[in-house]
């Protein structure tokens, strides 16, 4: 079951690369996020494991598995019956950053909760394209002269 969200952020990708990846800070900027504590260590790298609480989900802690620094990373969370990964991808577009959110849930269990909770996902996943947009747009504001 995979669920897609994208958006284009004046930007440029080092830019928004550095307020995504600071993970902890997500609460700060969107409501599909209420606590993320990083157990093994702040930097997005492959191992590293993020505990994320989110508004109507349990606490689930999320494995980093793929990283390609500036550009992309995926991160993994299993439980029984099921394997969900999601990947956060950045790339130059007309002058600006076009972000990609996928999700991408496996397994028997997986499936049927990607089925059931597709509307949420979708909600949580525009949440969070919508608020990395307003704080990287706003940081971007704020380092321009006057």
């Amino acid at each position: 079951m995979i669920t897609e969200s994208s958006i284009v952020i004046d930007g440029q990708p080092a830019d928004v690369w550095l307020i995504y990846v600071d993970v902890e800070r997500w609460p700060d900027w969107t409501a599909s996020v209420t606590r993320v504590v990083a157990l093994d260590g702040p930097a997005i790298e492959v191992g590293r494991r993020f505990e994320i609480k989110q508004p109507r989900l349990p606490t689930l802690v999320w494995e980093v598995t793929a990283v390609d620094p500036g550009s992309s990373w995926t991160w993994r969370q299993r439980s029984p019956g099921g394997t969900t990964f999601a990947s956060h991808e950045l790339e130059a577009h007309d002058g600006g950053t076009l972000v990609r959110q996928r999700i991408d849930q496996r397994g028997p269990v997986g499936v049927l909760v990607g089925v059931l909770m597709r509307r949420l996902t979708r909600r949580y996943l525009a949440l969070e394209s919508a608020g990395l947009k307003a704080r990287s747009e706003q940081h971007r504001q704020g380092a321009s002269p006057a």
